[in-house]
């Protein structure tokens, strides 16, 4: 399938979600039936043994930067200032999504992609970051609008950035993806009018289960890839980012299943989830504008540049860690969009026992 091909699947998906529509299908129902019925044979392994466990990552990460009392409200989008410096309040950092947000797969808070995100940002911005989790291990799309409302349960507590990992759940249990799509748009929304940030990891792709051969493979990951595309248009033309976690997985995993794989051989290891966080931690920053100015511009050496929404999206689902933002509300074929390829920066190892804090 084409880049063009893959975006008009991506943009009729997209348009179906915001008009209502559910018809709109990934691949073929009988084929995705097949996909289906082996990747749930290899998903009633996980929860059996050590793999079940999410471990609980709520807490204050990076306290050596000191900061004073959290403000009121969003800090991040609502003032539009820049963060740093000396004595800043912390920032908030929420976790929403499925059992990879949660972390599922891996035994020390400190390997989860929270976790890692969380000190990361710290680093960065030099002030420590309040980290709460809201994700659910199963949880398919559907399920954000109850973890939106838990996020913005205190008025005076909405999250600096919101981090979404979701999709993988909706393709395995055949959630038609024009309401896949309808519900992380409506979340990245509410977030977004609440104040917050918010970057969506895309559809991870399914075609990297180890156990999954081929043709069923290929199969999976194209439902996935489709998936993701169409999120990432729905959620840019909300005032989200997206960053492309299928494509990003996909080959260091097929090169690396023993390493990049956990103990159930679907869910990432430690160093899986280490990869995804090095890919999403630039793109976070930058949504609170802690990334350096001249990084923002497009490279057009790493063939970065402003493209019709749908085609970045179609662009970005089949390539490793790729960012796309909105940029122009309109161009001749639609919204327009940035495509970025951004350079992976190595996450700093969180505290083993992060402080816990009240009201995280």
């Amino acid at each position: 399938m084409t880049s063009m091909s893959r975006a008009r699947v991506a943009r009729r998906i997209a348009t179906g979600a915001a008009y209502g529509g559910g018809g709109a299908g990934l691949v073929g129902a009988a084929v995705v039936g097949l996909v289906l019925a082996e990747v749930r044979f290899v998903k009633r392994h996980v929860g059996n043994g050590p793999s079940g466990h999410v471990p609980s990552t709520d807490g204050r990460y990076g306290g050596g930067y000191g900061g004073g009392h959290p403000r009121p409200g969003a800090a991040g989008a609502a003032t539009g200032g820049t963060y740093g410096g000396p004595g800043e309040p912390a920032l908030r950092l929420t976790m929403l999504g499925d059992s990879t947000a949660a972390g599922q797969g891996v035994h020390r808070a400190s390997q989860t992609p929270g976790a890692l995100l969380a000190s990361g940002l710290a680093a960065v911005a030099e002030r420590p970051v309040e980290l709460r989790c809201v994700a659910l291990p199963g949880a398919q799309s559907d399920d954000l609008d109850r973890q939106v409302a838990l996020t913005l349960a205190d008025p005076a507590r909405v999250p600096d950035v919101c981090v979404i990992m979701i999709g993988a759940n909706d393709v395995t249990h055949r959630m038609p993806p024009t309401r896949s799509v309808r519900h992380l748009s409506a979340a990245v929304r509410r977030l977004r009018t609440a104040g917050a940030e918010v970057v969506v990891g895309t559809c991870p792709d399914l075609g990297t289960i180890e156990p999954v051969g081929q043709p069923l493979r290929w199969l999976a990951r194209r439902a996935s890839r489709q998936l993701a595309a169409a999120q990432t248009i729905g959620a840019v033309e909300q005032g989200g980012r997206t960053v492309s976690l299928g494509d990003l997985l996909g080959p260091e995993f097929m090169a690396n299943p023993r390493e990049l794989f956990g103990p159930d051989h679907y869910h990432p290891s430690a160093e899986g989830y280490a990869t995804a966080a090095m890919a999403m931690l630039p793109t976070v920053c930058a949504a609170l504008s802690l990334w350096p100015a001249d990084e923002e511009r497009p490279d057009a050496s790493r063939r970065e540049g402003f493209l019709p929404v749908a085609r970045a999206a179609a662009e970005a689902a089949s390539e490793a860690g790729t960012e796309v933002t909105a940029a122009m509300p309109a161009g001749p074929r639609g919204p327009w969009a940035l495509l970025k390829r951004r350079r992976r920066r190595q996450v700093p190892a969180p505290d083993p026992t992060p402080s816990r804090t009240t009201g995280v």
